[in-house]
Parts: structure tokens; C-alpha cells; sequence
């Protein structure tokens, strides 16, 4: 009760969170650190409940990689499989002396040369079902590799918010108050104009015996740039308006609330609008601290150096 008074519920309110109230259905955090919700889908069949070009797309590289890999493996396995069941004698090229394994093997080199619709010419089916099977299997390579064409396409040329944002949220001294500051930066060779941030407040309180989700926005010192090259620190100045007016680093660790920080930016080489999004529970704040500097002038004094490695460092501070 001691925690519930020292927040400032006059503070502006969160009523577009697209969160419940109901603490007691909600499971860890409401946003994971990449961005994701924190969200689990059931109740419909696997097949309608998720797409699977979506998937494909925004799965990791090395992922989608294995996958193609792993699919052109098994397709060619299963259709040596079937060349072998019709009769190893209808693919002429292939010697009848030869071992089953060498026999199976160049039907398997033969399937993927069809598949692939190269054809060295070395083994050709003979008979009505080989050749209509092979016919089969290169209408299937030609669509296959239309698909596989159209994901990487469409994996290379999505909007992606290259932005990254700090390990950690800090409370730091900010003039005569505190300050909430997050920190975060465009890491690839984009540009971005019109960037806006929007942090909200989560906090799971008890208030009448019930466990209820409050959502506050988090007012902030500027809350849109024109020009997004450099790193920008989202400031939220913890002043009598804030919800966290009166929280000590003690009062972080006794409550259990999560930081949702919102961002979208126009991507100029696209000239689409992107965005980015991550949270920080109360135990990722880190009380009494400030972000290093992370650009400096070059030596000959032309350009500006901005270091990306030094996203998470910070040092500490008295408050």
C-alpha cells in the first residue's frame, strides 16, 4: 500500500496501451526485449493460425538458409526414392552392375538435375511413368525456385527499422530532477527523418485485493527529431507531473513495471515509414547512472564519428 500511494495517479493516463487491466491474465513481460509481444497464440488450427511467408521472412538468415537447404535435400531424396521404386532399369545411363548404393546415389544426382532443370544429359528416363515423373518434378524444381525467389526478394527489400536500442534504462540526475533516459541508434547505412518516440508505463498494482495493470504515458523533453543519424537519448524528465515522482532505486525493485518504448521513423531509401519498438522491466533500470558519450570530431576535424559499441556503456552517478 506503501508503493501504491507514491505514484502519482494524476499523471496522464495510457488508454491506447492495447493491454488489459487483468494483471492475473498476463505472463512475464507485456514486450519482449526485440520487440515481439510477449504473446502465444492457440486455439486455431497451426495452418490458419500462422503465415507462413511471414515466417519466412522474418525468420534469421541462418534459419531460412537450413530450411532451403534441408527442403532441397529431402525433395530430391524423396524422388530418388520414387526412381528407384519404378525401376532402376528406366534411366538409362545407369549401369545394372553397379552397387544399389551407386545406383541409388545417381538417381538421386539425376532427381536433382531435374529439379533444377539442368540436365547434363548423362542418365534420361526411359518409360512412360520415369518420364512422367520427371516431368512432375521439373514443373515442381521450376515453381520451388519461383517461391525461394520471391522470399529472398522479399526478405532484401523490407523496410527494416535499424535501430538498436540500449541494454538498459537509467534514472539519472537531470538539472534539479531525475530523468528516465533510453537510449538508442541507427546501426546500418539507412536514413531516417521524422523520428518519433512514445513511452508508456506499465505497473502492476493491487489495489482492492485485485491485481490490475496500470498504464501511464511517459511525458518526454522531445519527443520528435527531424533527423535521426546520430544516437538519441529519450529523456523523461521525473518531474510532479510523473508517475515516478516518488520512487527511490528501492521502490524499482520492489515493484513489478515495465518500460514500452514505441519509435517510428521514415526510412528515406525506401520512403516508407518503419518502426521499432522494446521494453525494460524495472529489474533492467539501472538507478544513478548516464550514458558515455558515443561520437566524438575525427582527427582532421571533417567528420563525426559515431561509435556504436559504446550503445550500453554508461557510468555511475550519484543522485
Amino acid at each position: 500500500m506503501a508503493l501504491l500511494k507514491k505514484i502519482n495517479h494524476k499523471a496522464q493516463t495510457d488508454k491506447n496501451s492495447g493491454f488489459g487491466v487483468n494483471a492475473n491474465s498476463y505472463g512475464g513481460r507485456f514486450v519482449n526485449k526485440d520487440g515481439t509481444p510477449n504473446i502465444e497464440k492457440r486455439g486455431m488450427h497451426l495452418f490458419r493460425r500462422i503465415s507462413w511467408y511471414h515466417t519466412m521472412i522474418d525468420m534469421p538468415n541462418w534459419k531460412f538458409m537450413s530450411i532451403l537447404f534441408i527442403f532441397y535435400i529431402v525433395i530430391n531424396f524423396i524422388f530418388a526414392i520414387i526412381y528407384y521404386a519404378i525401376g532402376i532399369e528406366h534411366l538409362d545411363g545407369i549401369e545394372q552392375s553397379q552397387s544399389i548404393l551407386t545406383q541409388f546415389g545417381q538417381a538421386y544426382f539425376f532427381s536433382a538435375q531435374t529439379f533444377t532443370t539442368v540436365g547434363y544429359g548423362h542418365i534420361s528416363p526411359t518409360g512412360f511413368l520415369t518420364s512422367a515423373l520427371s516431368a512432375a518434378e521439373a514443373l515442381i524444381g521450376l515453381l520451388s525456385f519461383a517461391i525461394a525467389t520471391g522470399l529472398f526478394f522479399g526478405r532484401f527489400s523490407k523496410p527494416t527499422a535499424f535501430l538498436k536500442f540500449a541494454n538498459n534504462a537509467l534514472i539519472s540526475s537531470y538539472g534539479e530532477h531525475k530523468a528516465l533516459m533510453i537510449r538508442l541508434v541507427p546501426f546500418k547505412n539507412t536514413n531516417f527523418t521524422d523520428a518519433t518516440a512514445k513511452i508508456t508505463l506499465a505497473l502492476s498494482l493491487e489495489e482492492n485485493g485485485i491485481q490490475t495493470n496500470k498504464f501511464y504515458s511517459l511525458e518526454l523533453e522531445l519527443d520528435k527529431i527531424n533527423a535521426l543519424s546520430l544516437s538519441w537519448t529519450l529523456v523523461h524528465p521525473i518531474t510532479e507531473n510523473s508517475p515516478l515522482y516518488n520512487f527511490t532505486q528501492e521502490d524499482f525493485k520492489k515493484l513489478h513495471g515495465e518500460i514500452l518504448v514505441f519509435v517510428t521513423t521514415f526510412d528515406t531509401m525506401y520512403s516508407n515509414t518503419v518502426a521499432a519498438r522494446t521494453s525494460y522491466t524495472f529489474s533492467e533500470i539501472v538507478y544513478g547512472a548516464k550514458f558515455e558519450t558515443m561520437y566524438n570530431r575525427s582527427k582532421n576535424g571533417t567528420k563525426t564519428i559515431l561509435h556504436l559499441d559504446k550503445l550500453n556503456q554508461y557510468e555511475l552517478v550519484n543522485l
